[in-house]
């Protein structure tokens, strides 16, 4: 790895309440190559829900840091993580993005491995010595780590990274007020949403944790909102952020929009109303008023570092992303939801999915937009060569319109890009 130590080096100043991030960092392919090495092959990263595989058998495939994975639940009912990669020479296993099966085969030569991984048959095994996959070496190879939380599943590339529940530290207590929504569990529902950005990644993670850009790049939509009759309620645009500690970060807020889970607005009439009530009061009887309360009224943007967000706003979505190159990343996102919910929450949270947060949606366009504005900003990288991020610094609590969240993502990410850096 090159010396990349001034291209990532920040500038910050307590004393002055500065904190500024290069913008060298979102060009250069020296820090691209870096951070997937020191991040992506080091971190915990988001790989799917234990909805998306109820039954014994079923599997999605999906693209984790640039490796191809089956994610599966095995006849035994165990959950798996392999490598799509065929032992023998190396072809993809599984081809479908998602299905059910009991074996998987091989298209090449016709090795067929079960839900378990392990090698089941392959054409002219007689050629082969006796005790030939005895130490299971022709099986499909997992993945060095999966850990479970609250049914999201993530994988780790480095077999020494700590346990997840550790990693993921503060930021469970959010992921607790995500899972916390359904005695029933939580579920995906639908498919992925799949899209390109021409921007560097970072762009995305203080996008996504970004309390201040609403009011102006997402002006359509708070005006669409304004002049829908019953489409708002009585609260106001107001939070906090906070740096949850190893990267991970939130803004809390209450909002206008209607929230299926515990917010109703004039527009959903009688039904949303007699609706929502119940909710809550299933919420108040399990958890109490003040955590019922919280539940239902406050939004959430989560960061888990570096690249799985969990928007629990007007719908929730749960979306990851990687970078192709400085000036690429690919998103994936899924809508998530009460797995019991009425058919009537259902409808309105998908609306409010779509209408929102979804590609089409009024906030994605915009994000797009302001994230690629950015990139071909960075054009003019010598002649200016830094983003501020220092708002709220040095404030004892920062709103949620405040940049500590983007501040914590930047902490982290240094010191991870440093380590590597000075160790090589």
């Amino acid at each position: 790895m090159k010396d990349i130590s001034k291209v990532i080096k920040l500038h910050v100043d307590t004393t002055q309440n500065l904190f500024k991030v290069p913008r060298a960092s979102f060009v250069s392919t020296d820090v691209f190559d870096a951070e997937r090495d020191a991040i992506f092959n080091h971190c915990w990263l988001y790989l799917g829900h234990a909805s998306e595989l109820t039954k014994p058998g079923q599997f999605v495939t999906r693209t984790v840091a640039g490796r191809n994975l089956i994610f599966n639940r095995d006849v035994d009912g165990q959950v798996n993580a392999f490598m799509n990669t065929c032992p023998h020479r190396g072809a993809t296993v599984c081809r479908d993005r998602a299905g059910t099966a009991k074996n998987f085969q091989c298209f090449y030569h016709g090795w067929v491995f079960g839900s378990d991984g392990t090698l089941k048959s392959q054409p002219g095994k007689e050629s082969y010595c006796e005790g030939f996959n005895d130490h299971g070496g022709a099986n499909l190879v997992r993945a060095p780590r999966l850990e479970e939380y609250r049914g999201f599943y993530f994988v780790a590339f480095d077999q020494g990274i700590v346990d997840l529940p550790t990693y993921l530290g503060n930021a469970r207590e959010y992921l607790d007020l995500v899972a916390d929504q359904s005695e029933a569990g939580m579920a995906i529902v639908g498919g992925t949403q799949e899209y390109s950005i021409r921007a560097n990644w970072k762009l995305l993670v203080e996008n996504s944790i970004d309390g201040y850009h609403a009011a102006t790049t997402h002006a359509s939509y708070l005006d669409y909102l304004k002049g829908t009759a019953g489409a708002l309620a009585a609260a106001p645009l107001s939070g906090v952020g906070r740096d949850l500690g190893n990267g991970h970060a939130v803004i809390e807020y209450t909002a206008p929009w209607g929230r299926p889970i515990g917010q109703w607005i004039p527009a959903w009439g009688e039904q949303g109303k007699a609706d929502i009530e119940r909710i809550v009061a299933g919420l108040t009887q399990r958890f109490g008023e003040e955590r019922a309360q919280r539940i239902a009224l406050k939004n959430r943007n989560l960061l888990i570092f570096p690249n799985l967000i969990i928007n629990d706003i007007m719908a929730i979505t749960v979306r990851t992303f990687y970078p192709l190159a400085p000036n690429q990343l690919h998103v994936n996102a899924w809508a998530l939801a009460p797995a019991d919910e009425s058919e009537w929450s259902r409808k309105s949270r998908l609306e409010n999915f779509l209408e929102f947060l979804g590609p089409g949606g009024f906030a994605t366009p915009d994000d797009v937009e302001a994230l690629q504005q950015c990139q071909a900003g960075y054009e003019n990288v010598r002649e200016a060569g830094w983003n501020d991020i220092s708002k709220g610094m040095g404030k004892a609590q920062p709103a949620m319109d405040d940049e500590i969240q983007m501040r914590a993502f930047w902490t982290e990410w240094n010191a991870r890009i440093e380590q590597a850096n000075n160790a090589r």
